[in-house]
């Protein structure tokens, strides 16, 4: 018995195994990291479908109306009502009978070859969008889009680059599913082909073969069928008319499409590429719009121009994005103005050519409430002259490049003393000239800026320095290089200044200039925008400049007077550009005249001049042409502040007003001045005064006597709207009077290191409220 135990135990040993099953065996780190990489997958797979229908929630809903309806882009006036749409031509809608067969295979070929295959998206397609994102190919989430969903993107959402996420992606592809099973192909081929965008204000394949070819679309050619196709994509780069060279590029890459998807044979798309672009344009379009609307768009064109660059900035396509932008524009005073500079009810222009750009803004908040871009045009989103920085803006400029500065850091007063005598610019034997050629003495800076003198501002802008006189520019906004003779004029735009002009209205605070309130994109979404403000200058600064500028409209050698609104409390500036003396025009003829004019309720700058000034007649004769600007302002003005109350401005606790032969004069309250001697006629500073300035450059000793001389040669500078004239001689042009001086003349008076001394040893202290800048 004991030896069959061994074999017992082996037996209850083999039951006890096939009972437990194998020995477990260990999996392999490959094993593991498989198994890892699986369960990653799946969670990836759940949390991606979750996250997709948590998206397609809240997807909004989409109707054939939206599908069938127009992708024109709407601007509305500060009343809600439309001004401007971005379809300058009335559509014409094609039934789906009306497309050709042709047509409909060319947009299939080039936007989505698998069109008829799948159910609104393209699986392929995604995937290798995705791969293109992988590995930095410009395809992106766009290419995965097909015909469906663009159109649903067309239809319901915004094309601005910022909406591109994979929330309005993921709605995009349920919504084009939902599309697809509810419409035929020929049905979502019919919507789009009537939705898009094709350039020149034309909306639609149906509208564009009759303003490009002239003919109804089942007319055209294949070539011709696959120019249009290949257009949506991009509308201003495949303009036929403005860009054939690109154009023919994307025709041929059509009709190359067309062979790929069994359409043509090799033999026909070479022979349509052979084709000239060319072919069939009609070189005059007529107009398909009705003429209310065609009227209203021209009124609005300059202001609608800026409202379209800044949504291209913000990053939207206007011409395919179907927004409502809701703006600041005062339609009331853009027809006034609109009247004003085309008719010669208010101003007799000197001929159709003599242009005009103006902006108008409100400067307790910088909305802009109207604006010109030129006169008698016949062309649409043309030359918008109210923002071009390509022309000088003369004497207008002195308040900002020259007083101001010495205003906001020298702390001068309105009667410090300046020599209007023969001087160059430093280091140059350029001489500084005002337009009659003579010298008017001893002035004050009141009575220099009320008569628009040239001397002393060039004189005041190479003691302040122009490393301070760019800082204080830069405040604004304006980032242009100073020279010397920048003291007389930079090249700004009526925008850019009636923006800056603005914060002498406000005491010191600047709006940036805003003319769109919201976007309304079309699926409701809603973008706000608030305009950003800041201090820029101190309130004295503000309201030093604005008390001599109020003297500039209502004095008797002011250079504004013609233009002054009775019973308004004004301020503003001429500005003048000369030509050089090498140019050959009449005796006293300008290239550009300019006015910029405020009150509490508006700013209103204005150019006017010619768009080729050194072309034979296109000069400003002196006498009325000279002063048409202030013209213009004064009937747009008036017409603006009627029924409105014009109130003056309130004089900070940091300045003083005391009368000095006669005349108001203001300093800083807690400067180092005799304050006993203020009720008498003259004023003397004291010898520690910042207004004693010893540069033998700026004789401006503020004693009585010179402040007596300042009154006495007021007369001899009363030659108004002469007297700014600035020039340049460093060459013909008229339209750069100031920038393109020689660097020596720049070297020589940056921050001149003896001004700078004296002025600093000697530096006054300002109220509380001027010290603090925001």
């Amino acid at each position: 018995m004991s030896s069959n135990q061994p074999s017992s135990r082996v037996a209850k040993n083999n039951r006890q195994h096939r009972k437990n099953g194998r020995p477990k065996r260990k999996l392999s780190l490959w094993e593991k990291i498989f198994i890892c990489i699986l369960a990653i997958f799946n969670i990836a797979l759940i949390s991606g479908a979750l996250l997709f229908f948590s998206y397609v929630r809240t997807a909004p809903t989409i109707s054939e109306s939206q599908l069938a309806s127009t992708n024109s882009t709407e601007i509305l006036d500060s009343k809600g009502n439309v001004i401007w749409q971005m379809g300058t031509q009335k559509r014409s809608y094609a039934s789906t009978k009306e497309i050709p067969d042709q047509l409909k295979e060319s947009v299939v070929a080039i936007e989505d070859r698998r069109f008829y295959q799948h159910g609104g998206i393209d699986i392929r397609r995604i995937f290798g969008a995705l791969f293109a994102n992988i590995t930095g190919s410009s395809l992106g989430l766009q290419g995965g889009s097909t015909l469906t969903q663009q159109l649903v993107k067309l239809s319901v959402f915004s094309t601005s680059t910022s909406d591109r996420t994979l929330k309005r992606k993921a709605q995009e592809a349920w919504l084009a599913i939902q599309v697809a099973r509810k419409y035929t192909k020929n049905e979502i081929l019919t919507f789009y082909i009537n939705k898009v965008y094709m350039g020149e204000g034309v909306y639609g394949m149906k509208t564009a073969a009759k303003y490009y070819f002239g003919k109804s679309l089942n007319k055209l050619s294949i070539d011709q069928y696959a120019l249009l196709a290949g257009m949506p994509q991009s509308p201003v780069t495949y303009d036929p008319i403005v860009n054939p060279r690109y154009a023919k590029e994307r025709r041929d890459t059509v009709l190359a499409a067309m062979v790929k998807n069994h359409k043509l044979t090799q033999a026909q798309a070479t022979h349509y590429q052979n084709v000239p672009i060319s072919h069939g344009l009609i070189k005059k379009h007529h107009s398909l719009t009705g003429s209310s609307d065609s009227k209203t768009q021209k009124i609005v064109d300059a202001y609608a121009s800026s409202v379209i660059t800044q949504l291209r900035k913000l990053g939207y396509k206007p011409e395919s994005a179907g927004l409502k932008i809701y703006t600041y524009l005062n339609l009331k005073l853009q027809k006034k103005a609109y009247n004003v500079v085309n008719s010669n009810k208010y101003v007799s222009f000197p001929s159709n050519k003599f242009q005009v750009g103006l902006t108008m803004t409100d400067p307790s908040n910088g909305h802009v409430v109207a604006q010109i871009g030129g006169r008698k045009s016949s062309t649409v989103l043309g030359l918008n002259r109210a923002t071009q920085t390509n022309r000088s803006a003369g004497s207008t400029v002195k308040p900002l490049v020259d007083y101001g500065p010495a205003i906001e850091y020298l702390n001068w007063p309105t009667f410090y003393t300046l020599d209007d005598s023969k001087y160059y610019y430093p280091g140059t034997t350029q001489q500084v000239t005002d337009f009659e050629g003579t010298y008017a003495g001893n002035m004050t800076m009141r009575q220099a800026l009320i008569s628009s003198r040239n001397v002393p501002a060039v004189k005041t802008l190479a003691t302040v320095g122009t490393t301070k006189a760019s800082t204080f520019l830069k405040r604004f906004g304006i980032n242009n290089k100073l020279y010397a003779s920048s003291a007389l004029g930079i090249n700004l735009s009526t925008a850019q200044e009636a923006a800056a002009y603005g914060a002498f209205s406000t005491g010191g605070v600047y709006h940036t200039s805003q003319m769109i309130k919201k976007i309304v994109q079309q699926d409701g979404t809603t973008r706000t925008f608030k305009t950003k403000s800041k201090r820029v200058m101190k309130k004295s600064t503000a309201y030093m400049l604005t008390d001599m500028m109020k003297d500039v409209m209502t004095s008797s050698s002011g250079t504004g007077k013609d233009g002054h609104v009775s019973g308004t409390f004004e301020a503003g500036k001429t500005g003048t550009v000369g030509y050089d003396s090498t140019v050959n025009v009449p005796s006293g003829a300008v290239s550009d005249r300019w006015f910029t004019g405020y009150n509490r309720n508006y700013v209103l700058s204005i150019w006017t001049g010619y768009d080729q000034p050194n072309k034979a007649g296109n000069y400003i004769t002196s006498g009325y042409n000279s002063q048409i600007p202030l013209y213009i302002y004064k009937s747009i003005m008036s017409y603006a502040m009627l029924n409105k109350t014009s109130r003056d401005w309130t004089m900070p606790s940091s300045v003083s007003a005391i009368t000095l032969n006669g005349q108001r004069q203001l300093f800083l309250t807690n400067s180092s001045w005799n304050s006993s001697s203020s009720s008498t006629s003259t004023y003397t500073p004291s010898s520690s005064s910042v207004f004693s300035n010893s540069s033998s450059a700026v004789e401006s000793s503020a004693s009585a006597s010179t402040t007596s001389s300042s009154s006495s040669s007021s007369s001899s500078a009363s030659s108004s709207s002469s007297s700014e004239t600035s020039t340049s001689s460093s060459s013909a042009s008229a339209t750069s009077n100031t920038d393109n001086n020689n660097s020596s003349a720049n070297n020589s008076t940056s921050d001149n290191s003896a001004n700078e001394s004296s002025s600093s040893k000697a530096s006054v202290s300002s109220s509380s409220d001027d010290n603090k800048q925001e």
